[in-house]
């Protein structure tokens, strides 16, 4: 995401958690910052991306924090997939501080970052939506505006996600069985989406599944963390579902069965695997 800022003529300055992955954006002219504090530094916006809530807490109000630093000319856009609750408080504080908030997470996969086609859904005020997209469609192929209410991004967000581990879980299940059936299951997938679906997206899935990539997207712990929080925000609006919580319960499984930084999707798929044998 950073790459395509900068090649968009954006001047930046990068902090990340993990020392030295922020050298290869240092080399095509972005600024280092010390502190998340620093990284503000005269912007006119900023933008969090993290792995969870508690990273997303820690760089914002921990030692050298970017809330305090943020002012109200300054936009903060947090793309992190983070809990509803979390935005909820966060859209609160930065009205009591009147500073601009605006919550954009994205779908994709690290590659689709790479490639700049990253979906982004927005949701904020009409003004701060119409100010981030100079700075997210460099980013992306599409953007949704889906409220004017932070919260409602992240809860779509964690929607999708949950879509994405059913769909998977799906197609693992569907390999099994089309394995035991002695059909080789890309020619039941390639089968399947073609009469069905014509869906590039089950297709790229699929392929992972069935060929796993040498470096790992998102991991199974990743996709635990996204499911939980998919469950923690349904449960706050007192809906019940079903196949999440029977979702949840694999996910434990494997990450009980030493599959946790296994990519999503392959981990899926071997649990499907093993659960499947008789």
């Amino acid at each position: 995401m950073a790459h395509h800022l900068i090649a968009a003529g954006h001047e930046l300055s990068v902090w990340n958690r993990t020392e030295g992955k922020t050298e290869p954006l240092l080399r095509e002219g972005a600024i280092a910052a010390g502190t998340p504090a620093e990284a503000e530094l005269g912007a006119d916006a900023v933008i969090t991306m993290l792995f969870d809530d508690h990273a997303q807490e820690e760089v914002l109000y921990g030692p050298n924090g970017l809330m305090d630093a943020l002012t109200p000319s300054t936009l903060h856009i947090t793309c992190s997939t983070i809990s509803v609750a979390l935005c909820e408080r966060l859209t609160r504080e930065h009205a009591a501080r009147g500073i601009p908030f605006l919550a954009a997470p994205v779908f994709g996969r690290p590659s689709v970052a790479e490639a700049g086609k990253l979906w982004i859904v927005a949701a904020g005020p009409d003004d701060l939506v119409e100010r981030a997209r100079p700075i997210l469609e460099p980013l992306s192929r599409g953007i949704s505006v889906v409220g004017q209410h932070p919260p409602q991004a992240h809860a779509l967000k964690l929607g999708g996600n949950f879509l994405i581990s059913a769909m998977i879980h799906s197609l693992g299940e569907s390999f099994v069985y089309a394995q035991a059936q002695g059909i080789d299951p890309e020619v039941f997938f390639e089968t399947v989406n073609s009469a069905l679906f014509q869906s590039p997206f089950y297709a790229a899935y699929a392929n992972v599944m069935l060929h796993p990539p040498e470096h790992v997207g998102a991991t199974i712990s990743l996709g635990a963390k996204d499911l939980r929080l998919f469950r923690e925000a349904a449960a706050s609006a007192g809906a019940r579902l079903s196949l999440a919580d029977s979702l949840a319960e694999i996910f434990e499984q494997a990450k009980q069965s030493g599959l946790a930084n296994e990519d999503w999707a392959v981990g899926q798929y071997k649990m499907a695997q093993k659960r499947g044998r008789t």
